[in-house]
Parts: C-alpha cells; sequence; structure tokens
C-alpha cells in the first residue's frame, strides 16, 4: 500500500464531504416551495411523507454521530487514502442500505422511525444541521485510519463497524431516502398547491 501524504486531505474525505453537500442541495431542492400539508402527506397509512423521508434522515445521522466520535478518541492514528470496508460492512450496504440493490423493504430500527406526525419545514434545517455534525467528524476522523477505528453500531451493539464504514452507510443512507422522498413528491396522487 502506497503511503498517504498527510499533508493533504484524503481522498475519501472529499468524496464524502462532496456527498453531503450534494445531499444538502437535493433536499432543498426537494423542499422547495412545499407546503405543511406537502411535506406531510402520505400515500398510504405504512408509507412515509417527504418530511418523515427527512425526519429518519435526522434521527439515523444523529445516532449515528456520537459512537463515531466517541471512537476517534484514542484511536489509530495514520491517514489512509480510501475507505475499504470488510466483507461485512460491504454486505450490510448492499444488503440494507444501498438503494439501487433493495429487492424489498426494510423496517427501521426503532430509534428511526420518525414519530412526527406533523412536520414543519424546520425539518430540513435540521438535516442539514445533522450533515453538518457528520462533516465535522469526517474533518477529525481525516488524521486516522478509519479502516481501522471500530464503533459500536448504535442500533445492534453487536456488531462493530469501521468508522469508515459508517461514513459510507450514512451517505448511502441519505441518498436512499432522499430518492424515497423525490419519488412521493411525484406520486400522482401528491397534492399540488
Amino acid at each position: 500500500m502506497r503511503p498517504v501524504d498527510t499533508t493533504r486531505v484524503p481522498p475519501w474525505c472529499l468524496r464524502l464531504t462532496s456527498e453531503l453537500d450534494a445531499a444538502d442541495a437535493r433536499a432543498t431542492a426537494i423542499m422547495k416551495d412545499l407546503s405543511i400539508a406537502q411535506l406531510n402527506w402520505k400515500a398510504g397509512p405504512d408509507a412515509w411523507s417527504v418530511g418523515q423521508c427527512l425526519e429518519h434522515l435526522c434521527l439515523s445521522n444523529e445516532v449515528y454521530v456520537e459512537p463515531m466520535a466517541e471512537a476517534l478518541n484514542g484511536g489509530r492514528a495514520g491517514p489512509v487514502a480510501e475507505i475499504t470496508p470488510g466483507w461485512f460492512g460491504r454486505w450490510f450496504i448492499r444488503k440494507y442500505i444501498e438503494p439501487t440493490t433493495q429487492k424489498k423493504r426494510a423496517r427501521a430500527p426503532r430509534r428511526a422511525v420518525p414519530v412526527a406526525h406533523q412536520l414543519d419545514l424546520t425539518i430540513l434545517d435540521r438535516f442539514i444541521a445533522s450533515n453538518a455534525k457528520i462533516r465535522n467528524i469526517i474533518t477529525r476522523a481525516q488524521r486516522y485510519d478509519v479502516n481501522r477505528v471500530r464503533f459500536k453500531n448504535p442500533f445492534v451493539p453487536l456488531i462493530r463497524f469501521t468508522v469508515g464504514t459508517g461514513f459510507q452507510i450514512i451517505a448511502r443512507h441519505n441518498h436512499r431516502h432522499l430518492l424515497q422522498a423525490e419519488r412521493v413528491s411525484q406520486l400522482p396522487a401528491f397534492p399540488h398547491a
């Protein structure tokens, strides 16, 4: 493996920061000109609204932030150029996170199920703030070996992921549920202003 230039920001850091920036812009575009009624409209009783998709992302991001940040305390220093999830991390992302490989709908962990039935437009600010917290951890993590520092999965404590895998999960999870929110707003029955 080539040594990493410690004077430069690792490529994985730039890529993930860019993905979070894109998620913020995408969420802003989805929310543009939505009324409260449109934000909370659901296609059915078991479906999520645009607002609930964003609420789910906020809850998930907020739950992941703390254990990932704590794992960096005393973590193994030494930056890496790229994130390389292990076989289990790759399988988990492919099976539960990545929207292009989803065969069936998975249930959200209880701690990440949107509870609010009537959300307001501040959900966008909360989503952007949750991504900002992730960006801060990414900035802090760039000097660590994110392929070796592990944290307990906050939803399934028996599972331990690397911090790098956690970053990948968050970025792909954002993509998955922003795609879901876009689909909701494009349904023929979606109320128009």
